[in-house]
């Protein structure tokens, strides 16, 4: 007989005491649209009860370290197992965080070459560039040193008297530039670039010597280098760095590569101590496919027990589709998505059973051609004895679950209610939303827009683009395709956006925010709420914000009050003075067009367009309406909003006229199939204003709607970088490329 997690009677947020039964040790898949209550459910429900029991097994001085979850709004939660959760937060850490680090394939990495390498450094540590034994001593391990940018501290077309150093405190005149111009070291009319090298070397980077000039008599003077005085003075000074000196640093200054290392990280020792060749850096810095077939060059029988564990887990991100990275990644660097795939590798590691383990739209980021290795890692953890439950809009993930939970019917309000359980094969087959979009895809664009002329950026190299630009159409919507790492994000976000600056970018970065923050604090919307309201009632319009001084005086504009329950954990209840509602209830007594300030926060957007009748307020909802997040309320907590509505929203925010370059990164995440119809409604309507538009993007509905298709690879990290087609999508799709067969 099959277990279940039971929930009874489940009330949080939108949900509407919702019952369920989720069967474990199988994949259940939670679907429906965005904002429907799928979150809810199984993030601040399920996980929010599951960590609290588990805090609850502590005593409570270690609850103080401890992340705090509150009792989700449900009356009971049965056979509940211990929860972890992978989201899609970007795993960050400092430059000292590398995938080699995070993964600890690095620590396998230093065992081996402790007990195998030669010379022999003795023990593992000396293998780390976090530890003082192995980093390089000049940038610490980091691999980048700061540098003083010449070309921004020298304009090399001017004399010394025509003022060519640029930095503070050398303007002509001053003591430091006298020390140049007065010494007899350089002719002072003379041009910085009409210097030899050897006078070019003297004025930038000679070191501290002692001179005498004219000014001082028979007294000496310490003259040095511009680079070398400014690193000593601003760069490797012991003092706090002053605002003023933090400025200058920022202003004129670079990060490059190590002199020291060449940016490898490690001293000199580590990278002469080698094992058949290849020292720990040769090791970690190349592709992750290519680090498979050194793996198998290095392999013996002495060798084999630690190196088969090295190849496990990097075969396993090769598996999930991060073949194209290397060890040396910095973490901070990683997306949602490919943070999301590194901890799910992780937990591969892990040989802990009869867990729940909560996914939060694992495919974000994948290109249809790699879905199925995450579907592989899915069952993966399923097979060795764990509860898997997935967040997922994607239909080819969809398909592999054991048990589906739709939930819908729509979002917000409209939503919050269980819509269907069971198999995939009866979702097809029931009258639901997604059971009606799965079988149903959107039909290629067969009349795509004219192409007339280009935007067009600088040729690039960075990272491992292969010397190539982006050209693209004026005025018509552009998708760019490709395989992960391919080099979409660096092309787009960060070579194209450089050449023009003033393009609108809408990413993935999460809005930052509080639970005092809302749709109508985000818009400005508040502000023309609260003056409506103040010229309605002749007073302040402070005295309208529960930040202000209209606040609760007994919660602060909160709503809730902390309890502090001595041993046990601290409690937040309502605040019994403004029952929640965070004004103070004198607010309450005044009206707009007769509803007080809570009740028109209580508002959904699509009631809030027939209730005001000012013009910028108009405006701004008419945006929040057309991007399709019309049931959200005013004042919806911010922290509470999906993924996909927080970026709808921040779409919403930069809707202007015409004339401007909009580029949306992946705009579908965390949207259910029919919500794909309303973005491609959005992209062309901002088009038929009179804008242009790339969609940096791998569903294939949004793709066949494009005019203009550019697609990058042919694979990723080291083998893309790479134009492989430009044309429309009937062309794509007689193609040879990866993307024209999904297409």
């Amino acid at each position: 007989m099959n277990e279940y997690i039971e929930i009874i009677h489940a009330r949080e947020n939108n949900l509407k005491n919702v019952s369920l039964k989720i069967p474990k040790n199988k994949i259940t898949i939670f679907t429906g649209v965005s904002g429907s209550g799928k979150s809810s459910i199984v993030f601040d429900t399920i996980a929010q009860e599951a960590g609290r029991q588990l805090n609850e097994t502590y005593d409570s001085f270690t609850r103080l370290f401890l992340p705090k979850y509150s009792r989700p709004e449900v009356d009971e939660i049965n056979n509940l197992s211990t929860a972890i959760v992978v989201n899609q937060k970007k795993i960050g850490g400092s430059a000292r965080s590398t995938l080699g680090t995070i993964t600890d394939i690095n620590a396998l990495f230093r065992v081996l070459f402790s007990r195998f390498a030669t010379p022999s450094l003795g023990y593992a540590n000396a293998y780390s560039f976090n530890d003082p034994s192995g980093m390089c001593s000049v940038c610490q391990g980091i691999g980048k040193t700061i540098a003083l940018d010449v070309e921004k501290a020298v304009d090399h077309e001017r004399s010394l008297n025509e003022g060519a150093i640029l930095l503070p405190g050398f303007t002509v005149g001053s003591w430091y530039w006298k020390l140049h111009a007065e010494t007899g070291l350089f002719d002072p009319d003379k041009k910085i670039n009409k210097y030899t090298p050897e006078e070019y070397q003297l004025l930038m980077y000679a070191d501290a010597q002692k001179i005498t000039t004219a000014e001082t008599g028979d007294m000496n003077v310490t003259y040095e280098g511009i680079v070398t005085r400014f690193m000593r003075t601003t760069i490797h000074t012991e003092k706090e760095t002053s605002k003023r000196a933090a400025k200058v640093i920022e202003e004129f200054t670079v990060m490059k590569a190590c002199p020291s290392c060449a940016g490898k990280r490690y001293n000199s020792e580590v990278l002469a101590s080698t094992i058949d060749g290849y020292n720990i850096h040769d090791v970690t810095s190349v592709q992750l496919t290519e680090l498979i077939e050194i793996l198998k060059e290095i392999d013996n029988e002495t060798r084999h027990p630690i190196i088969i564990g090295i190849q496990k887990r990097v075969q396993d991100l090769v598996d999930i589709g991060l073949g194209y990275m290397d060890l040396c990644r910095e973490t901070n660097s990683l997306s949602g998505g490919e943070s999301q795939r590194v901890k799910m590798v992780k937990q591969l590691a892990s040989s802990l059973t009869n867990m729940i383990y909560i996914f939060d739209e694992p495919s974000t980021g994948l290109h249809p051609r790699d879905v199925y290795r995450l579907n592989e890692l899915l069952r993966k953890i399923r097979d060795v004895g764990n509860t898997v439950l997935v967040v997922e809009h994607d239909p080819d993930v969809i398909q592999i679950a054991d048990y589906i939970v739709d939930v819908g019917p729509f979002a917000g309000t409209h939503g919050g209610e269980i819509t269907f359980t069971g198999s995939y094969e009866e979702l097809l087959q029931s009258d639901t939303l997604t059971g009606k979009s799965l079988k149903q895809s959107l039909p290629i664009n067969e009349q795509p827009r004219l192409v007339n002329d280009y935007y067009e950026s600088q040729s690039s190299s960075l990272h491992n683009l292969k010397n190539i630009q982006l050209r693209v159409p004026k005025g018509i919507f552009t998708a760019i395709t490709g395989v992960a790492g391919s080099g979409k994000s660096t092309l787009v976000n960060q070579v194209f956006a450089k050449d023009y600056p003033d393009a609108i970018q809408i990413n993935q970065t999460p809005i930052h925010t509080n639970k005092r923050s809302n749709p109508a604090t985000y818009t400005g919307i508040m502000n023309s709420i609260r003056k409506s309201f103040a010229k309605a009632s002749g007073m302040d319009a402070g005295y309208f914000s529960y930040n202000s001084k209209g606040a609760c005086p007994e919660c602060n504009g909160s709503g809730t009050i902390e309890l502090n329950l001595s041993f046990m954990d601290k409690s937040e209840v309502e605040c019994t003075h403004c029952h929640g509602k965070r004004y103070n209830p004198t607010v309450l007594e005044h009206v707009y067009q007769g509803k007080n300030i809570v009740e028109v926060m209580d508002m959904t957007i699509e009631e809030a367009v027939v209730f005001f009748d000012a013009k910028d307020i108009q405006r701004k909802l008419k945006n929040l309406q057309e991007v399709g997040i019309g049931y959200l309320t005013l004042g919806q907590p911010m922290d509470t909003l999906s993924g996909g509505e927080a970026q709808r929203l921040k779409l919403a925010n930069e809707l202007k006229t015409n004339g401007n370059i909009y580029i949306l990164d992946e705009p579908t995440t965390g949207l259910h199939m029919s919500d794909v119809k309303n973005v491609i409604r959005i992209i062309n309507n901002l088009v038929e204003k009179g804008n242009t538009v790339i969609v940096i993007e791998h569903n294939v509905d949004v793709i066949r709607n494009a005019d203009w298709v550019i697609d990058l690879g042919p694979d990723g990290g080291r083998d893309g970088g790479e134009i492989l087609f430009e044309g429309t999508v009937k062309e794509l799709r007689e193609s040879t490329t990866i993307t024209g067969k999904y297409v």
